[in-house]
């Protein structure tokens, strides 16, 4: 069998992140998909995810082999270090503040710190910038608006990339346009009940 490693590896990270996903997703309530309510486009992002696990992991038997890299000393010691970081701010987030009290709020805070000191190894900058960025969108969607949680995740993924923070005229041109996009869909088009700007209820 002609076993690609990293493939194993990415499918089963895209099926455990998207298993979770559902489970924590069952506290909101779906609606229907003319009235969305707030879990139902993270449900249909972990189903297609579930499915593209399923099928990356499959697939790994097939294309290979491709083994997976070696780990360096930092890739190994950032790991555990992240975890603690994140953990031990998940643990004092509601020091800053009543938002933090909420148990999402105060996990969102804890994952945002974890992810950004493991970008600290470059073995684990992409994926670290790439979670980071998801964990700011959830944090800033309450309280910042959906322009402003779009606008600060698609510039944290920008540095992910070394090309792009090389380029932040052209960061800036796609960031104005997937906010214009992102408002004419979901909030012109789909009419989703969601603050655009900040503190705007």
């Amino acid at each position: 069998m002609k076993i690609n490693a990293k493939d194993i590896a990415s499918g089963a990270l895209l099926i455990l992140i998207a298993v979770v996903g559902l489970w924590l997703n069952q506290d909101h309530n779906l609606g229907t998909a003319r009235r969305m309510g707030p879990g139902y486009m993270p449900m249909l992002v972990f189903w297609a995810q579930l499915a593209i696990g399923i099928v990356v992991f499959a697939m790994a038997f097939f294309n290979g082999p491709d083994p997976m890299e070696k780990w360096t000393g930092a890739d190994i010691t950032m790991l555990p270090v992240s975890i603690a970081v994140g953990t031990l701010v998940w643990w004092i987030a509601p020091v800053f503040g009543s938002f933090f009290e909420s148990t999402y709020n105060a996990l969102g805070l804890g994952m945002l710190a974890g992810f950004l000191v493991i970008c600290y190894a470059a073995g684990w900058r992409l994926i670290g910038y790439i979670c980071a960025a998801m964990c700011i969108f959830s944090l800033l969607l309450e309280k910042g608006g959906l322009m402003l949680a779009l606008a600060a995740t698609i510039i944290l993924c920008a540095f992910a990339e070394p090309e792009h923070r090389q380029r932040p005229l052209g960061v800036l041109g796609l960031t104005v346009f997937l906010l214009a996009l992102c408002w004419w869909v979901f909030i012109d088009q789909l009419d989703i009940r969601v603050a655009v700007w900040p503190l705007q209820y």
